[in-house]
């Protein structure tokens, strides 16, 4: 299955992953508008978008970029429906990563989602859809994601996942080091 030729859909009792569509902005305005938990979010080597949008113009931008990188084959960006609301609470973004650190052959996986929803259990259910998944979509032996010393909630959930905390450093484009990352591995 070539995951850029057609996106699947992924769907648990709680959430739905969907690739990104035009009416989700006003519902992403309020994740990305969101003061709390624009901080969790994982910015690195994004070329300085640290992904806090106020506008709906700004918001709909990126909804454009995201859905021409999906085409261009860069990544893919779902959105999280919440099936008891029907209202999109965050986005999950994933692509190959091939490169000359420790994160090669590499998932790269980005969870954006709004501060009510930076619990434990509601990031499991949502990364339960994806992550096993992803080693094949990806065609990867290692899922990769970035979650701060702050992200307490989040990196309970990554434990009860398997993954583990590395020391390893993600370098950028222009050389940046990155850390706070936890790995899967096949």
């Amino acid at each position: 299955m070539n995951l850029y030729e057609s996106c699947p859909k992924f769907e648990n009792e709680k959430y739905i992953l969907r690739l990104v569509e035009d009416g989700d902005t006003d519902d992403l305005l309020a994740v990305y508008s969101d003061e709390k938990a624009v901080p969790l979010f994982n910015s690195d080597n994004c070329h300085g978008d640290d992904f806090h949008y106020t506008t709906q113009e700004r918001m709909r931008q990126a909804l454009d970029f995201w859905k021409q990188a999906y085409q261009n084959g860069w990544f893919v960006r779902w959105t999280i429906i919440d099936k008891r609301t029907s209202a999109a609470v965050g986005t999950i973004e994933e692509f190959h990563r091939d490169a000359k650190d420790y994160f090669t052959d590499c998932g790269l996986l980005r969870l954006d989602l709004r501060s009510d929803y930076e619990k434990s259990d509601e990031i499991e259910s949502i990364l339960s859809l994806i992550v096993n998944k992803s080693f094949e979509l990806f065609g990867c032996s290692m899922i990769a994601t970035k979650a701060p010393p702050a992200a307490t909630e989040r990196r309970k959930a990554l434990r009860k996942l398997y993954f583990e905390e590395t020391d390893e450093k993600l370098i950028g484009f222009d050389g940046t080091q990155y850390a706070s990352y936890f790995v899967l591995k096949k």
